[in-house]
């Protein structure tokens, strides 16, 4: 089993930067990436990007790509969203998720992945 606890959302207006971030605990393996995902109201649930533990290489959708970034620290087994320039249509509950032994080409699959945090709001607003 593998818990991930989300904090850091909240209201910011446009232009402005937020970092979320996703603190996991349980099931060990470096075999694994951390996926960043949010949807809105109405809306199927977006990825945003990715990141494999292991190598620390990291996927975007284009919708964030110059925008969004997404590290970790292995120490903490924490993985950070840092968003920047942000726009009204961002606001979304913002989810990680943590899936193991997945390939590249299906980081952006949700349904790829195990386990997912509570998630948290972000809402983009003057």
């Amino acid at each position: 089993q593998v818990q991930l606890v989300e904090s850091g959302g909240g209201l910011v207006q446009p232009g402005g930067s937020l970092r979320i971030s996703c603190a996991a605990s349980g099931r060990s393996s470096n075999n694994f990436a951390m996926g960043w995902f949010r949807q809105a109201p109405g809306v199927d649930r977006e990825f945003i990007g990715a990141i494999r533990w292991s190598a620390g290489d990291t996927y975007y959708a284009n919708s964030v790509k110059g925008r969004f970034t997404i590290s970790r620290d292995k120490a903490k087994n924490t993985v950070y969203l840092q968003m920047n320039s942000l726009k009204p249509e961002d606001t979304a509950v913002y989810y990680c998720a943590a899936g193991f032994g997945l390939i590249v080409s299906s980081l952006s699959s949700s349904s790829q992945y195990n386990y997912w945090g509570q998630g948290t709001q972000v809402t983009v607003s003057s």
